[in-house]
């Protein structure tokens, strides 16, 4: 799972199966089922990892899930991004057909989450006090 905030844009990094500089770029919203797919046409590959930089429009709803993948969708012409040229069988089929490559879940999040520093997300946030100190005021004593 990619946790983001709603600062807009961010900067995603994936493993995908497929290392492509274009592809689209979809996410759905889990609460009202928004879809909203994005062309990417300037990802990077960065190690083992596929690096682009993502502005949400609409932006993302704190603490919602979003769905997404990340596809070459091969039914739109200039829009194949991978053997188009020799595989004519895509051209000629009526089917929406697309090639997903990568498939993750988004969480939108207004707290600071770094796993590796011991920072993770806490729904009761800002809502209850604990504390370590004993009280003995309320201790009826006959």
């Amino acid at each position: 799972m990619i946790v983001l905030n709603k600062t807009t844009p961010q900067t995603l990094k994936v493993i995908p199966r497929e290392f492509v500089a274009e592809f689209t770029f979809s996410y759905e919203d889990d609460s009202t089922n928004i879809s909203t797919e994005i062309q990417i046409l300037n990802a990077s590959t960065s190690g083992n990892y596929l690096t682009w930089s993502q502005s949400f429009d609409p932006l993302l709803v704190l603490n919602h899930f979003y769905n997404i993948e990340l596809f070459s969708d091969f039914a739109f012409w200039n829009t194949n991004y991978s053997l188009w040229e020799n595989f004519n069988e895509l051209w000629n089929d009526s089917s929406n057909f697309k090639n997903v490559f990568y498939r993750d879940r988004i969480f939108c999040t207004d707290q600071l989450v770094d796993q590796k520093n011991g920072d993770y997300y806490d729904i009761n946030k800002g809502q209850f006090v604990t504390t370590t100190a004993f009280n003995n005021e309320y201790i009826v004593t006959s």
